[in-house]
């Protein structure tokens, strides 16, 4: 069974985050350091959360494993891209691991 690992920033008051930085250089260290593990990734920009409502996160990254022994072995590898958060955000992120279902 598939597994997904979904990192989630929000936002709240005050709260900073660099996108450029995450997409160039933040999930480059994901590729390098956890890629050979990863199935796939999505990286989504808060843009809103609705109709003139402002987005309640800055970002969300979905990576999704084969199975939980991929997902494991890649967060060993992890040590890297996890002391790279503070690089380009005050936030501190929520993670939600669940199983791929659809």
């Amino acid at each position: 069974m598939s597994v997904s690992l979904q990192v989630i920033y929000p936002v709240s008051d005050g709260s900073t985050f660099d996108h450029d930085y995450y997409t160039s250089t933040h999930m480059a260290l994901v590729g390098e350091h956890m890629g050979p593990h990863i199935g796939s990734t999505v990286v989504t920009k808060g843009l809103a959360g609705g109709p003139d409502v402002p987005a309640p996160f800055h970002a969300i990254a979905t990576i999704v494993f084969s199975d939980q022994a991929a997902m494991d072995a890649a967060m060993s590898a992890a040590g890297p891209v996890m002391a790279d958060i503070p690089n380009f955000t005050s936030v501190q992120p929520t993670v939600l691991i669940g199983e791929v279902v659809g």
